[in-house]
């Protein structure tokens, strides 16, 4: 995953899903870490994200806080 990249890119551990945005990651659902292989490979890839996401934040010119977007909403053109 490259952190902040598109607005499509959306990746899945267990019920956990972690959708890349160009202004934010959004992390909705829930993972169980559990001491086993699978709770080591769940770890693993949820450590390899947030460090991505760390690395990227960390080379950025970053405001104290972004400016929401206010959402728009169109009709719907199938209705």
């Amino acid at each position: 995953m490259r952190a902040f990249e598109n607005e499509s890119q959306v990746l899945n551990l267990d019920s956990l899903q972690i959708e890349n945005r160009l202004d934010r990651i959004s992390l909705s659902g829930s993972i169980d870490l559990t001491k086993d292989m699978q709770g080591l490979k769940n770890a693993l890839a949820l450590k390899s994200v947030l460090d991505c996401v760390v690395e990227t934040l960390q080379k950025s010119d970053l405001p104290e806080r972004i400016q929401e977007q206010p959402t728009v909403t169109v009709k719907n053109p199938f209705a």
